[in-house]
């Protein structure tokens, strides 16, 4: 190795210098001999001694196939322990490096080349500096792996000039745009930053490169129109390069919700005023009235704005504080009730009969309740000129057969016969069990007083919900307590 001999000493300083760089350093003579390396240069080779590289360039040649990033493999001209020798000044070749008998990439390598020379400023040693940047390109292909199958819709430019640099699938998707109609354009040609929040700050942010915050747009799109999206700016290094990664969240179905929501809300008000009988919203806790049709308005004599300073008490629809008091106890247990016969207090205060049905429903977050109220005060007018008529026919009840007279009685006294025929179709076991409900006994306790199994107990129980149409405990309850129950005392002293 003449350059060895002739160098020894400059040599030998070099190696010094060179061996703790965590830089690769394999050092070839003009002659093509391999001269030295040090352990960062071996490491990057996978071995332990210089011999292990070759010992010539043709031997390296042998031990390593080298190809390009795009997977084209190395003619052995390009290779740059070549190009050094051939006295080639380059930097930031990459490279993979393939070693014999294998197919895959160990290494990639960034490697840069210098030329030593003597006192007479010839060659006299080249040197090949490499760097390991396997990891580095490995989290670039993972993050453009994850970049193009995010589904999130993304662009990223570069800083250095504003133009795009990378588009996924997402944003292609999202708005129409072909990948070379974004790719080398700049922000602006297709301007992600369209009418945004605040144009001003998004273009501050990325003029200097910091974070852009989310906020809304409208982008322009292939065909003319628009898409409303939330956008927003990071930046990031790529390729050693700063960039702008863009991110976007597409609105248009939220916009289009919204708007189905804001016409299903205009016609449920509509609906609301327009209904023939009064419907009024109140709130749970204390049924305070929140607003109330026009058809209230006019069957209470009150002004919006004086509705809204009511009650359900103040407008006095149950005649006593217990009958109301049951009446929204059945409220809460049961979520409502239908058909209620009421009177209602009116602003003259004048009283009209009305029925009432009520439901709770969710509003802005908090239970509120619907009121229905019908005013059937010509209708009861009516059933008291018709029970009139019935009684003036029924003094003298020669010209009438005993059904006759007996289905005028029942005319005059719908309620009361109506309760009886309602009761009559429960068997004795039957009233009996809803009685002991009504006291509020559950079923083994029913079941002890009856003296009979659970099992029985809940199949009367079955049975009677199905009599009166009811699905809970608290309905059947409130069915039975206007009709009369509970009944005299119907507990049975327990077996001994």
């Amino acid at each position: 190795m003449p350059a060895l001999h002739r160098t020894g000493v400059d040599l030998r300083r070099l190696q010094q210098i060179v061996s703790g760089l965590t830089e690769g350093v394999v050092i070839v003579s003009p002659e093509q001999d391999i001269v030295w390396a040090n352990e960062a240069g071996l490491r990057m080779h996978g071995v332990e001694r210089i011999p292990d590289l070759g010992r010539t360039v043709d031997d390296y040649r042998q031990r390593f196939r080298l190809r390009y990033r795009n997977n084209h493999w190395l003619d052995p001209a390009d290779y740059p322990i070549e190009r050094a020798v051939a006295g080639e000044a380059f930097s930031e070749v990459v490279v993979e490096v393939v070693r014999e008998g294998e197919d895959e990439a160990r290494w990639i390598h960034q490697i840069r080349s210098l030329v030593l020379t003597d006192g007479d400023d010839r060659p006299d040693l080249l040197v090949l500096v490499i760097q390991d940047v396997s990891l580095r390109f490995e989290a670039e292909e993972r993050f453009e792996q994850t970049f193009k199958a995010n589904p999130a819709p993304a662009v990223i430019c570069r800083l250095s000039d504003q133009r795009f640099v990378k588009v996924n699938a997402g944003f292609l998707e999202m708005t129409g745009w072909e990948r070379d109609d974004v790719l080398g354009h700049t922000v602006y040609e297709l301007d992600v930053l369209a009418d945004v929040t605040d144009p001003g700050l998004a273009k501050q942010r990325l003029r200097e490169g910091r974070t852009i915050p989310q906020m809304q747009a409208d982008l322009h799109l292939p065909g003319g129109g628009r898409k409303l999206v939330i956008v927003g700016g990071q930046p990031i290094d790529l390729n050693e390069q700063p960039c702008m990664l863009f991110t976007f969240a597409d609105l248009e179905p939220r916009r289009r919700i919204e708007g189905e929501l804001r016409e299903s809300e205009a016609r449920s008000h509509r609906m609301f005023e327009l209904a023939p009988i009064g419907l009024g919203v109140a709130t749970l806790d204390d049924h305070r009235f929140l607003q109330g049709n026009a058809a209230l308005l006019d069957l209470t004599g009150y002004t919006a704005d004086e509705l809204q300073q009511q009650t359900a008490g103040s407008l006095k629809l149950w005649e006593n504080a217990a009958a109301r008091a049951d009446i929204e106890q059945a409220m809460r247990q049961d979520g409502g009730f239908q058909a209620r016969d009421a009177c209602l207090q009116r602003k003259d205060g004048a009283r009209i009969d009305v029925l009432i049905s009520t439901g709770i429903f969710p509003m802005h977050g908090s239970d509120c309740v619907l009121w229905v109220v019908q005013d059937i005060a010509e209708r009861r007018q009516s059933e008291r000129e018709l029970i009139g008529a019935i009684e003036t026919v029924m003094r003298d009840t020669n010209w009438f057969s005993r059904t006759i007279v007996e289905k005028l009685a029942n005319l005059r006294a719908p309620s009361a016969q109506q309760h009886v025929a309602e009761v009559s179709s429960l068997t004795g076991r039957e009233r009996e069990t809803l009685s002991l409900m009504c006291e509020g006994l559950d079923d083994p306790a029913i079941a002890t007083a009856m003296g009979v199994s659970r099992n029985t107990v809940r199949n009367n129980v079955a049975r009677i919900y199905g009599k009166l149409g009811v699905n809970r405990r608290g309905a059947a309850i409130i069915w039975a307590r206007e009709r009369g129950f509970p009944l005299p005392s119907t507990r049975r002293p327990a077996s001994r």
